[in-house]
């Protein structure tokens, strides 16, 4: 048997490898045929094909379309463009499954395969098996598919600018020479306001500065661009335009919990308690402005195949009970995640195995009008270190925290709510190295006070009693806290 696609350029997300070293035409033949296999056994028949603007993006397209329609799929090409614009194609046009080759953010030599089958991402165990039908040359055989060319650009710029009702402003754009420069260019037509270019040119040697606009020093020319024609601010997008870079109008760089916070506003306005998602790197004041935007803040580790969320809120008005219950709005609901998460290990890098990482969840929140209580309840699986066999495995874990409230209205340093929490949890730790047992047992008093509109205090006292158990050590701690916490909105 003969091993097609090499070892290394099988990652998590998606397949990369360096031209010419790990990755060449054959591989992407081969992966054409295996994934094609997949999309067959699925009951597909239709897959969606793109590229970016790397140069060896075109012949390494040619010949994954022809392993795809060796094993009897159809193919429909939409053309060079960034990957966005294919995850829009795979969602609108009659098709199973979509296939983008792009190296990313990666160097100007490298290259890959970013893959949807049946409107799900396709990475982690899916991506072993394709090596593994590639390997044995285990694919199916039969009729020979067709190919149409079917260019999805008009389309695509429809539902960037569907509904657009902001303002008009000075922008800046830098296409970092991706593929995204070609749909940044006539989007910039289409928006209102005065638009600035970068670099829109489509050149797979990335001659201005590397596609990655998520380091700071790739962001020079826009800044200089922002600051020099006293812009409103400016985006800037990598290799194949799934990742974006941001500046304010003084130059400095938005980051992307600092995004997402900005963005939390007019969502959660539109859609009132939502979950919003963020990864473990996000800042704790990202989720903080969350919650206080009313907001329901969620981690997820980083990746962005990993994971699925379902969660579902009901609001009822409690007014019918009677003159103590005017004006309260209870809201219960539940969620749900179904994952695998692949914990930091001590002795270095990550772990090789994925470990199920799946939980059930319900919520309450009775709003502080004047008294209130808000609770959730967590029940699952997840990677924790068993002491016991000096392992990680999947393990059960449970917790929540229960807090009641009381709006007393305005006091003569501000508006207060009194509070008490009790916090429970039994379970795996999964974002600490090693992904620790943790037993954890927390009663908190404190009060929120609202000096003015845009300046809160929060002091509290905590009882904490906590038990961690890793590769190293098992302890306990038993401790009081005092915390006191001063939180300026902006």
């Amino acid at each position: 048997m003969t091993q097609p696609i090499h070892p290394t350029a099988l990652r998590e997300y998606d397949i990369r490898g360096t031209v010419g070293q790990t990755l060449d035409e054959g591989a992407a033949y081969a992966i054409g045929r295996a994934f094609a296999t997949r999309v067959r056994r699925a009951g597909g028949a239709r897959v969606a094909v793109g590229y970016d603007g790397r140069l060896s993006s075109p012949a390494l397209e040619a010949a994954l379309v022809d392993g795809l329609t060796a094993s009897g799929v159809d193919v429909v090409r939409i053309g060079m463009g960034p990957t966005p614009m294919l995850y829009h194609a795979e969602a609108t046009l009659e098709v199973e499954a979509a296939i983008q080759v792009t190296g990313s953010h990666n160097p100007a030599q490298d290259n890959g395969f970013k893959m949807v089958l049946q409107h799900h991402p396709f990475y982690g165990e899916d991506i072993q098996d394709l090596a593994r039908i590639a390997a044995a040359q285990s694919w199916d055989q039969g009729r020979v598919g067709t190919v149409t060319d079917t260019p999805t650009i008009e389309a695509y710029l429809r539902r960037l600018t569907a509904g657009y009702a902001g303002g008009r402003f000075r922008i800046g754009w830098d296409a970092g020479n991706g593929a995204s420069g070609p749909v940044v260019e006539r989007l910039a037509r289409l928006l209102p306001g005065e638009h600035h270019l970068l670099f829109t040119d489509v050149d797979g040697n990335f001659p201005n500065h590397h596609p990655d606009p998520t380091e700071e020093a790739n962001l020079t020319h826009l800044k200089r661009l922002v600051i020099d024609k006293n812009l409103d601010f400016g985006f800037a997008f990598d290799g194949d335009g799934d990742r974006i870079g941001a500046v304010d109008g003084q130059g400095r760089v938005l980051w992307g919990d600092q995004l997402l916070a900005i963005l939390a506003v007019p969502a959660l306005a539109e859609h009132p308690g939502a979950p919003i998602v963020a990864d473990v790197k996000a800042s704790q004041t990202l989720f903080d402005r969350i919650t206080e935007l009313g907001g329901q803040p969620v981690m997820a580790p980083t990746g962005h195949s990993l994971m699925k969320v379902a969660m579902a809120t009901w609001p009822f008005a409690l007014d019918g009970l009677g003159p103590l219950f005017r004006g309260q709005v209870l809201e219960v609901g539940g969620s749900a995640m179904f994952n695998r998460f692949r914990p930091e290990l001590r002795s270095g890098g990550v772990s090789s195995v994925d470990y199920r990482d799946d939980r059930v969840a319900v919520h309450a929140i009775l709003y502080p009008q004047p008294f209130g209580i808000q609770t959730e309840w967590t029940a699952g699986w997840g990677p924790q270190y068993d002491s016991a066999s000096a392992t990680i495995r999947s393990s059960r874990l449970g917790g929540g925290y229960v807090q009641l409230m009381a709006n007393i209205g305005k006091t003569p340093v501000g508006r207060a709510i009194p509070y008490v929490r009790w916090q429970h949890y039994r379970g795996g730790w999964k974002a600490n190295v090693d992904a620790p047992r943790l037993e954890t047992d927390e009663w908190e008093l404190g009060t929120e006070i609202q000096l003015v509109e845009a300046l809160e205090l929060t002091i509290a006292y905590a009882r904490m009693e906590r038990r961690e158990a890793d590769s190293r050590r098992t302890g306990r701690a038993t401790g009081d806290l005092i915390r006191t916490q001063l939180q300026f909105t902006y």
